[in-house]
Order: structure tokens, then C-alpha cells, then sequence
């Protein structure tokens, strides 16, 4: 059963921006650059979520979306016992990020209520940030395993191989999960799967959106999840790649600082080590370029 951490109820006013506010759309955009996230209020008709949507991102089609490209989220009543359809059904819906079965999924994802469950259907989101940093903090080669490329497999026949997390040659991360019927796993990170799930568990944060409330969030960054349901629950989703600057994945959480040191990790798990604050910088061509046949050989980090 699907369950959040304490301390939730601050998640939306944390991360609460004013769409009449001046220069809102500024705001949001670096908010997203900063958090993955921002909450909303006030987008009460699907006229006003298109627009909305379109000014922030350029919309993807979806299959199940209508020709504005905004999908209406509903127990449909005939998808819930077929795999992969979870979220058209009024059961748990677990932890997972959109189109994680396509080569690139969406980077953005916009979702807003229009009508509240009568019971239940409570939203459950969790950093993907802190769930890798609390992964290595707990169990380093569950984080090192789930780095691994091609341990995993998203998707029926048309699916994806990949990993949970994907190390970019900065050493920024993104994140891509499902945990349904279409989820296969390598050998390699099957005994690890419990203590992720766990990690996750305990990093979601529970929102109860009522009508005209909804997030935009980082479809790398973040992960989604659903408590079951009854009543005619509706939300409206949009997908799409944002109009703004936005730098590819997310960056680690340090470990912490020693005096004047910041403690980098690995983002696959491993020892940290001391760096002056003053010392860190982008990396150069060719650090990159040796990161990226780093990650390609599978082997980051050793």
C-alpha cells in the first residue's frame, strides 16, 4: 500500500508560485530549473490549461490525447486490467515517470484538477534528487547497480532498454522508472529493487489537489504515484519540452561540507572526497568525452 513521509503538507506551499504575480512565467521557469517543481492555483478550465501549457512548453502528443495534445486523466472504466493503464483506472497508481517505455520521454509534464476524487486519489511525488542521494547514503551498490546501462526494460514490444538512473558526462543525473506489468529488470539490480522502492516510500511528499490546483515538475527529476480512488476524479495532463533554458538532468546532492569543503560523491555511490567550495567548475571537452565512454562502458566511478 502506497504511503508519505511527514511533513507533506508544506510540499505545495514550498513550491506555490503565483500565476498573477509579474513576470510569472520567469518565475516558474527558474523555479523548474532550480526544484523540478512548482505548484499552482487558479487554472479552472481546459482553456486556460492549454494555455498555460503552450506558453511553457511545446506540447508532445500523447496516444491517448485529445488533438490539443491535453489528455484527460479519468477511471475510464475499461483500461485498469490492461498493463501499462494503471492511470486510467481509479487503483494505486506507483511510483514512476511518464513515457519512461520512449527513447527521450517528455521533460515536462503539466497536470491540474478540474474535478476532486470523493475519496482518496491523494498525489504522491518524490525527488528524484533525494531518493538517489538517500540511496547511496543507505546502500551504495543499489545506486551503483541502478547507474548500470541497459538493466532495465520499460515497455511492451516498442519498450526501452535502460536504467534508473542515467549519468550524463557533467555528471548531472536523470531519472526514468515504471513498476508495472511493463517493468523488466537485469539480474544485476533485481535484489536491489526492495530498497529502492523503500527509499521512495520514504521520500514521497502527499498532495491533495482540489479544483484548479496542479504542478508543473521535471519529468527527469521527479517521481509520480497515486493512492487508489473512488468518484469521478479528472485531471488534465499535458507533456511537452519547455520553452526555456533547461539544463539536461539534475545535479547530486553533495554529501555535505567540512569547513571551507564541499563532499562530493560519485552519483554511482563511493567514497567522497574534500573539494574547496571555490574549486568546483563545469568540466572541460575532454573531461567530458572521457565521462561519456565512462558511462558507456558501464563502469563510472571505479
Amino acid at each position: 500500500m502506497l504511503d508519505a513521509s511527514a511533513g507533506s503538507e508544506t510540499l505545495f506551499a514550498d513550491h506555490y508560485v503565483n500565476l498573477r504575480a509579474a513576470h510569472a512565467n520567469d518565475v516558474i521557469a527558474a523555479q523548474l530549473r532550480e526544484t523540478g517543481l512548482v505548484t499552482l492555483n487558479g487554472l479552472t478550465t481546459r482553456q486556460e490549461v492549454l494555455a498555460f501549457a503552450s506558453r511553457m512548453m511545446a506540447i508532445t502528443p500523447h496516444p491517448h490525447g485529445a488533438p490539443d495534445g491535453l489528455t484527460l486523466i479519468q477511471d475510464t472504466g475499461g483500461h485498469a486490467h490492461r498493463a501499462g493503464f494503471a492511470g486510467l483506472g481509479s487503483g494505486e497508481l506507483r511510483a514512476h515517470t511518464e513515457r519512461s517505455g520512449t527513447p527521450r520521454p517528455p521533460r515536462l509534464i503539466l497536470l491540474i484538477c478540474l474535478r476532486s476524487a470523493s475519496i482518496g486519489g491523494e498525489t504522491l511525488l518524490a525527488d528524484g534528487r533525494e531518493v538517489h542521494g538517500h540511496l547511496a547514503d543507505e546502500n551504495q551498490e543499489a545506486a551503483a547497480a541502478f547507474c548500470r546501462p541497459r538493466t532495465a526494460y520499460f515497455g511492451a514490444g516498442t519498450g526501452h532498454a535502460t536504467q534508473v538512473f542515467t549519468v550524463h558526462a557533467d555528471g548531472r543525473l536523470s531519472i526514468r522508472l515504471r513498476q508495472d506489468d511493463l517493468a523488466r529488470w537485469s539480474p544485476i539490480v533485481q535484489p536491489y529493487l526492495p530498497v529502492l522502492r523503500s527509499v521512495i516510500t520514504a521520500n514521497q511528499h502527499r498532495l491533495m489537489l482540489q479544483v484548479g490546483q496542479g504542478y508543473p515538475l521535471d519529468n527527469h527529476r521527479w517521481l509520480q504515484a497515486r493512492t487508489r480512488f473512488t468518484g469521478n476524479r479528472q485531471l488534465l495532463r499535458a507533456l511537452g519540452t519547455a520553452r526555456f533554458a533547461f539544463p539536461r538532468g539534475f545535479a547530486p546532492r553533495a554529501v555535505g561540507h567540512e569547513g571551507p569543503y564541499v563532499q562530493p560523491r560519485p552519483p554511482q555511490g563511493g567514497t567522497e572526497w574534500d573539494v574547496p567550495a571555490e574549486a568546483l567548475r563545469e568540466p572541460t571537452q575532454t573531461e567530458e568525452l572521457s565521462a561519456e565512454v565512462a558511462v558507456a562502458n558501464g563502469r563510472w566511478g571505479r
